[in-house]
């Protein structure tokens, strides 16, 4: 059995799709329908279903798969590592949101280069979860840091930490609640602030509400900016309360430019997931940066 057929079939099998397997193969769409023909006929038997999205794979696909990925993966690993130690510094492509890739995961990253002396070339990309786990499943980037879990074979997430989510704002703004407004916190009492966000729909802002004070929020956003940083400066600024993660805001607590409103007993958190490829890990470089993340994550939480 050919290998460059099995994988082609493995690729497709991952990507659930003629299409993204090609992009990710390099190959034209015809010329990955054409070797997953080929082997079917070889096989004598169909191993994919084919639908108006994508495609399925049969029992017998299944199986194949179970059985041919692992050694494949093994011999990537083999042409990947090569015959000695001493190869060149590796390009690691890494995408995710921008304010916990660049607080945490690229300097954790950056001490990993200055550890073991061979060094990474680091290429950072910052977007949304859904367009940092397309570009991962289209080859763009190695590896990717989402809020969300990706769903299909063609992409393995691990759990990689927690946030926890803080609702701030200036001293000066929490003055205006008044003393005995401190108590019950209902929605009404936060209403009349005004709010900082990342985006019109307010996504920080409703799921803190729903999480903690079981209401959506009544005020619209009057300061919405694409980048947490930049909402923290502007609650620093006295422009309107935030929902911030704690690892983004803990200094400015401290030193009591912002205060925290509220203190649940179980505050909203959100998961990060790190998300490669399937099969990828069986590339060093990947392998090594995956772990040492991991690592870095145990006292990010």
């Amino acid at each position: 059995m050919d290998l460059a057929l099995l994988r082609t079939f493995v690729t497709v099998h991952r990507a659930g799709s003629f299409t993204r397997a090609a992009a990710l193969l390099g190959l034209s769409q015809p010329a990955v329908t054409s070797q997953i023909r080929t082997l079917e006929r070889q096989l004598g038997r169909p191993l994919f279903l084919r639908q108006a999205r994508g495609v399925t794979p049969t029992t017998i696909g299944d199986e194949l798969a179970h059985k041919a990925a692992p050694h494949l993966d093994a011999l990537v690993e083999i042409a990947e590592s090569g015959p000695d130690e001493e190869s060149p510094a590796r390009t690691l492509h890494l995408a995710g949101p921008p304010e916990f890739t660049a607080e945490r995961a690229l300097p954790a990253l950056t001490a990993l280069t200055g550890e073991d002396g061979q060094g990474y070339a680091l290429r950072a990309s910052f977007g949304t979860a859904e367009e940092v786990l397309e570009g991962l499943a289209a080859g763009h980037h190695d590896l990717a840091i989402s809020t969300a879990r990706p769903r299909g074979s063609l992409l393995t997430a691990t759990a990689l930490c927690d946030e926890e989510h803080v609702l701030v704002a200036s001293p000066e703004l929490a003055k205006r609640l008044g003393p005995a407004e401190l108590g019950p916190w209902g929605a009404p009492d936060l209403g009349a602030l005004p709010v900082v966000e990342v985006h019109e729909s307010l996504p920080l802002v409703t799921r803190y509400w729903a999480a903690v004070l079981d209401s959506r929020p009544a005020a619209s956003g009057a300061v919405v900016a694409p980048d947490l940083r930049a909402a923290l400066a502007c609650v620093t600024a006295g422009a309107g309360l935030a929902v911030l993660p704690r690892y983004l805001c803990g200094e400015a607590l401290e030193r009591g430019d912002v205060v925290a409103l509220l203190d649940p007993d179980v505050p909203p958190l959100r998961t990060y997931f790190l998300v490669v490829r399937t099969g990828t890990l069986a590339m060093p470089h990947i392998a090594r940066a995956h772990e040492w993340l991991l690592r870095a994550a145990a006292d990010w939480c």
